[in-house]
């Protein structure tokens, strides 16, 4: 999974990939495998338990990583918008250190045109959000999903979020 454009850090509940509390990715996640979306919860410190989520991940077999090594927020807000990629994630490497990954999920539209700018398929069309296209990396068959964001500035319910990542998470033979 790439795509995480983390606000600042003062905003972080831990030092982990999605760590703003308002933000639903582990919640999302504890919804979808252990029918709670407060399982990786840590309700009395108000932060997600990493540890748990470091674990969770191991298990199942997602990897996890950020789509861009440095950016700039051109205003002072979490926005993609508002994003400027100074340099994008080297992510054919990352798939030459992963030789069995087939599937790229990216959580947003920004993020999705950083993997494929990197891969040197700009030209290529992203997929809309909640779906995938298919594409060649050295002669391996992959697919780049979209999923929606899991920022709460995003408007869409987390049950209908989960739907997405669900249908995604099936596909790959995760969940």
């Amino acid at each position: 999974m790439l795509g995480s454009f983390p606000p600042k850090r003062e905003r972080w509940s831990m030092e982990f990939y999605y760590p703003n509390f308002q933000n639903d990715m582990w919640r999302i996640a504890g919804f979808l495998f252990y029918g709670n979306k407060l399982h990786f919860v840590d309700g009395a410190h108000k932060r997600f338990d990493r540890s748990q989520i470091i674990d969770f991940c191991t298990e199942r077999g997602i990897a996890l990583y950020d789509t861009a090594t440095a950016v700039r927020r051109l205003k002072d807000n979490a926005s993609d918008k508002f994003l400027e990629v100074v340099e994008p994630t080297d992510v054919g490497a990352l798939l030459r250190r992963i030789p069995d990954c087939r599937t790229i999920v990216v959580t947003g539209e920004k993020a999705a045109e950083t993997v494929l700018f990197s891969l040197g398929k700009h030209a290529q069309a992203y997929p809309k959000m909640g779906e995938y296209i298919e594409f060649d990396f050295e002669e391996r068959k992959m697919r780049l999903w979209r999923m929606p964001s899991s920022s709460r500035a995003y408007p869409l319910a987390l049950e209908k979020k989960a739907e997405h990542y669900a249908r995604m998470f099936t596909a790959s033979g995760i969940l």
